[in-house]
């Protein structure tokens, strides 16, 4: 045999070899590998197929205060003690929430009457009430306020408030500072009780009591 011939063959053999190492390698190289669309720009993995992103925090809501009315229904009734006496109070305004704006005279009606706890036949009089306004802005910053209002009464030893009969009157608050957003009230109830059924002797109770009425803007 020629040596042309035989170094065919030979060659031939050798090139089959070499496609067949270099498919092996190719082969081993994408089972280790990473795609290549897994591949940041900077040539480190991508972290996006493994978990999601983590979402945005929420941004913090305001806390929105609301403003207190305790005649937003249009009336309220409150129980009080003085000692012996129970008082139930009634408060309304005949001006409408929506017309209690800070320019307006914002009238504050109430009735009152009393009873005993362990009643002999004692009577209860109402000699003095006084109405104390406190205004506040949204931010709970104190305003110039009305001065007291105070109904002293007329007649000794005062005004008879046991039941059935009762006391009513009404206050009538004067404009406010226009940055206001709500009044607070305070009311002072001055009692004298009979200390016997037939005595010309009194004794002194002092109730309180607080309502807020919101400003209509």
């Amino acid at each position: 045999m020629s040596p042309t011939t035989s170094a065919r063959p030979n060659r031939l053999r050798r090139a089959a070899i070499a496609a067949s190492l270099g498919l092996a390698a190719m082969t081993s190289l994408s089972a280790c590998g990473v795609a290549p669309w897994q591949v940041s720009a900077s040539g480190v993995p991508s972290a996006s197929d493994a978990s999601a992103a983590p979402s945005a925090t929420p941004a913090p809501q305001a806390t929105i205060t609301p403003i207190v009315n305790d005649l937003a229904t249009g009336t309220a009734q409150h129980l009080l003690q003085a000692g012996d006496i129970a008082l139930t109070v009634n408060y309304f305004s005949t001006l409408s929430m929506d017309k209690w704006q800070a320019s307006a005279n914002k009238p504050v009606s109430f009735n009152m009457i009393g009873v005993l706890g362990s009643d002999q036949g004692q009577r209860i009089y109402l000699s003095r009430v006084s109405l104390s306004p406190a205004v506040t802005d949204r931010d709970g910053i104190a305003l110039a306020a009305p001065a007291t209002l105070s109904d002293q009464a007329t007649v000794a030893p005062g005004y008879f408030i046991k039941s059935p009969y009762s006391y009513s009157e009404t206050f009538v608050l004067p404009p406010v500072d226009p940055a206001a957003t709500e009044i607070t009230l305070q009311f002072t109830f001055e009692l004298l009780l009979q200390t016997t059924p037939t005595s010309s002797d009194y004794s002194k109770q002092t109730a309180t009591d607080t309502i807020t009425v919101a400003i209509a803007k």
